[in-house]
């Protein structure tokens, strides 16, 4: 229950963050994508179920307020949650390189899908522009914000861990 709560939480914070306090400190009109790290974050720390789950609600999140169509960002975000758990098992909380790669690898490519599916279908082939002025400044802002929200997200995750083994060891 306090995972669940925990990840709510921080799904519903970061979303706050990101949609207030992040558009007065944009550059260029660039945010960082907080639910991006969260979803990554959660991914990476507890697996590809809850990497799914972290990303619908996620992505629900960003159709119900910014969306056109209803699933289409909670779908990239499911995926990429999916994909990010899926390295899980080769997770330590010390390690901050490889949570970070994969949060950027994921901005990018959420930048990417949202190029291709939202502009290039719509004859709207300016790649190079929009990898210059929108993807990549997106994913640098972000794995900033990364960098420092990342080892908040794991400190609360491993103590979250701590408290449910000090639990289970009372029951057996």
């Amino acid at each position: 229950m306090r995972r669940f709560l925990f990840s709510f939480l921080s799904i519903i914070i970061c979303f706050i963050l990101q949609t207030t306090l992040f558009r007065y400190l944009d550059f260029g009109g660039i945010v960082p994508n907080l639910l991006i790290i969260v979803t990554s974050s959660l991914a990476f720390m507890r697996g590809d179920k809850s990497g799914i789950v972290a990303g619908l609600f996620c992505g629900i999140l960003v159709d119900v307020f910014f969306g056109s169509y209803l699933g289409f960002y909670a779908m990239i975000f499911m995926y990429i949650g999916f994909i990010i758990g899926k390295f899980n098992k080769i997770f330590y909380p010390e390690n901050i390189i490889l949570p970070l790669g994969l949060i950027v690898s994921a901005d990018f490519v959420y930048g990417f899908i949202c190029y291709i599916l939202l502009f290039m279908f719509r004859n709207k082939f300016n790649l190079g522009y929009y990898m210059v002025h929108v993807i990549v400044p997106e994913v640098v802002y972000t794995a900033l914000v990364a960098v420092f929200l990342y080892p908040v997200l794991i400190r609360i995750n491993t103590y979250l861990e701590e408290i449910e083994q000090r639990s289970a060891k009372k029951f057996v």
